[in-house]
């Protein structure tokens, strides 16, 4: 299994490639999702450029969430019992994000209001991916 620094190095590649920051992030795990990149790379393919080109949560946040879903979901349509931990574990992974870069949102973190960018996209993208590997590694 790749560690997060093989993980975090294959970052520039997808991007430069054209995966978004939601893309990038969730098919960086397609090994421990168990779920082909192909497939990844559709499912967070909206979710770029903060949701669908929006601004609005970073899409590197947004493939965090769906992550955790696909690995903490029970996948039971009936007891849905798994939904209250899988949604305390978004908002610990939101506030580790938010506490290491001031923000979630998009707009916010490219600057686009203030002029002054909290994170580029490619850094936003790497804590991503290591916030993701705290939880999804045992490393």
């Amino acid at each position: 299994m790749k560690t997060v620094e093989e993980r975090v190095a294959e970052l520039k590649d997808r991007h430069a490639r054209g995966y978004n920051c939601a893309q990038v992030v969730l098919c960086s795990y397609a090994d421990v999702l168990s779920i082909d990149e192909e497939t990844l790379f559709q499912i967070s393919e909206g979710f770029g450029a903060g949701m669908g080109g929006m601004m609005e949560t970073c899409g590197a946040v947004t493939a965090m969430f769906m992550a955790l879903g696909l690995k903490n979901s029970s996948g039971d349509l009936q007891a849905c019992d798994t939904k209250p931990q899988t949604m305390r574990l978004v908002r610990e992974l939101a506030a580790k994000f938010k506490d290491k870069n001031g923000s979630i949102v998009c707009r916010e973190l490219k600057g686009v209001d203030t002029g002054k960018v909290l994170r580029s996209c490619d850094g936003c993208i790497e804590d991503g991916i290591r916030i993701l590997g705290e939880y999804l590694l045992d490393e």
